[in-house]
């Protein structure tokens, strides 16, 4: 059984929020939170509860480099290991994921497959309950 972890899911698009939230869900992961772009998740973030974060990429007032690169400078919250999500493949986006610390990295749309076996990686790397 998963670990219980508490998991915020940011994006600008509801649906896609709602599509991951069930995910995490079926994949027994059914403690989430949602915001609609970094600067709110960042303060959600702060107030704490967050193992883990979901983020889209591309969001309005706060994308998700931007979200990382917050989270990352942040000394109560730079362990938190972030899963982007984008729409686009690119190499210099998953370049700059890596390098901005990001634990992975997820194409959309995706399967439930392939989120629970992103999330097992993450979780053997960081050595966590998943």
């Amino acid at each position: 059984m998963a670990t219980p972890m508490k998991f915020l899911i940011v994006d600008d698009f509801s649906t896609m929020r709602r599509i991951v939230r069930n995910l995490l869900k079926e994949i027994g992961h059914a403690d989430a939170d949602e915001a609609e772009d970094g600067a709110i998740a960042l303060n959600k973030l702060k107030n704490g509860g967050f193992q883990f974060v979901v983020t889209d990429i591309n969001m309005p007032n706060m994308n998700g480099f931007e979200l990382l690169e917050a989270i990352k400078a942040d000394d109560k919250l730079k362990t938190l290991p972030v899963l982007m999500v984008t729409a686009e493949a690119r190499k210099e986006d998953i370049i700059r994921a890596a390098q901005g610390g990001a634990a992975g990295y997820i194409v959309k749309p995706f399967t439930k497959a392939t989120l629970e076996e992103k999330l097992a990686n993450i979780f053997q790397k960081l050595g966590i309950g998943g």
